[in-house]
């Protein structure tokens, strides 16, 4: 398979065998009707997504969200392939320490609030995004909410 190739119609198949060919550091995780899973470090997300986008013709960004796992974060995408229903998810490892990823909204417009929302809710920073700032709490708000660190008012 030419991995440079434009395939606009890509197979589960195509894809788990096209991203470790042409990315070495992506594994590919599971499997399913319509469906690839795939980790990705971090450092690569933004040339994963491209190659996604442009070669296998992925066109729409479907989620991006946050993960805290405590002791690190992670932000999973699932894009979407209109032609075929194909979703994949990719999931990129965050350290607790340095919470910054390549924003993919360069790619895909439409993860411009996804990116938002994720850095407002868990702290994450998406490097290179267009206007990273609050859409849901106040401007002066110094908190991420779904922080398992967060401590709740009131019930605790």
């Amino acid at each position: 398979m030419d991995v440079n190739a434009v395939i606009q119609k890509p197979t589960v198949e195509e894809i788990a065998q096209a991203l470790p060919q042409k990315f070495p550091c992506v594994q590919v995780t599971k499997t399913a009707v319509r469906r690839v899973s795939a980790k990705v470090p971090r450092e690569h997300i933004f040339a994963v997504c491209k190659y996604i986008h442009d070669n296998l013709t992925f066109e729409h960004c479907s989620i991006v969200m946050g993960i805290d796992y405590v002791d690190h974060m992670s932000t999973v995408y699932v894009l979407t392939n209109y032609y075929t229903g194909v979703a994949i998810e990719l999931t990129a490892d965050i350290p607790a320490d340095d919470l910054h990823i390549d924003s993919v909204t360069p790619i895909w417009e439409g993860a411009n609030w996804h990116e938002r929302e994720t850095w407002e809710l868990f702290g994450i920073v998406f490097d290179n995004h267009p206007k990273l700032e609050r859409l849901l709490t106040p401007k002066t708000y110094e908190f991420f909410p779904f922080r398992k660190s967060y401590k709740l008012r009131g019930w605790e």
